[in-house]
C-alpha cells in the first residue's frame, strides 16, 4: 500500500449530505474483482448525462475542480452498503483525502485500508471550507488545501488552519503504507517461529 505522509492538492467540493456507496459506485459496476479501474465509474449517475456525456452542472466536472485529490463533503459520507468498491473508486479517481463532518463507520475504516485519509472536522469548519472553495471558484481559481498526517494539520494559503484527530494505530499504518497484509508481513519471523514451535509447515 502506498504510504500517506502529506499532500497539497486541489479540493473538489461536493456539497451533499448522506452520499451513499451506491451513489459513489453504482451496483452495475461491481463485477470486477480488481481494485483498479473503478475511477471511471465514480459518481456515475451524477457525472454523466443519459447520452453518456459529462454533466457540466456536476461538481467534479467543473474545470476549477479538475485533478482534485481532496474531496470535501457533508455529513454521513459513505453510508449505505459496506462495499469496499466505494473507496476503491475514489482512490482510483485520484482522491487521497476526504473531509466531512461524519462518515459511515465501515466506509471510514475501509478508507484507511486503501491508502486514503478520512478527516472528520466539525460542521462549522466544514461550512467555512465550502465557503472558501466557493469564493475561490468564483474568482476562477481552484481551491487548494495542504494536509500533513505527521502533525495532523490541514491548512490553505489564506489563513485557514485546523488540527484533526486520527487513531494512533491507523496513523502509523498510513505513514508506513501498511494494510492488513503488510502488518502481517512485519511479523513474518515471529509467525514462522510460532509455526515451527507448533509443528506446522512454514511458508516458503
Amino acid at each position: 500500500m502506498e504510504p500517506f505522509v502529506s499532500l497539497s492538492g486541489v479540493v473538489a467540493a461536493l456539497d451533499r449530505a448522506n452520499v451513499d456507496t451506491d451513489q459513489i459506485i453504482p451496483k452495475q459496476f461491481l463485477k470486477r474483482i480488481e481494485r483498479t479501474g473503478f475511477g471511471r465509474y465514480l459518481f456515475f449517475d451524477w457525472r454523466f448525462l443519459p447520452d453518456g456525456t459529462p454533466d457540466p452542472a456536476f461538481e467534479l466536472n467543473r474545470p476549477e475542480q479538475a485533478g482534485a485529490s481532496i474531496l470535501l463533503a457533508r455529513r454521513n459520507f459513505g453510508c449505505g452498503s459496506s462495499r469496499e468498491h466505494a473507496p476503491w473508486a475514489l482512490a482510483d479517481y485520484g482522491f487521497r483525502v476526504i473531509i466531512a463532518p461524519t462518515f459511515a463507520d465501515i466506509f471510514f475504516s475501509n478508507c484507511f485500508q486503501n491508502a486514503m485519509l478520512p478527516i472528520r472536522l466539525d460542521e462549522r469548519t466544514v461550512d467555512e471550507l465550502f465557503q472558501r472553495a466557493a469564493a475561490s471558484h468564483e474568482a476562477g481559481r481552484p481551491y487548494r488545501l495542504s494536509v500533513d498526517l505527521r502533525t495532523q494539520a490541514v491548512a490553505d494559503d489564506a489563513g485557514f488552519a485546523r488540527s484533526f484527530e486520527v487513531d494512533a494505530f491507523r496513523k502509523t499504518c498510513l505513514l508506513e503504507g501498511l494494510d492488513g497484509i503488510g502488518l502481517s508481513l512485519k511479523h513474518a519471523e515471529a509467525i514462522a517461529a510460532w509455526e515451527r514451535n507448533h509443528g506446522l509447515p512454514t511458508a516458503g
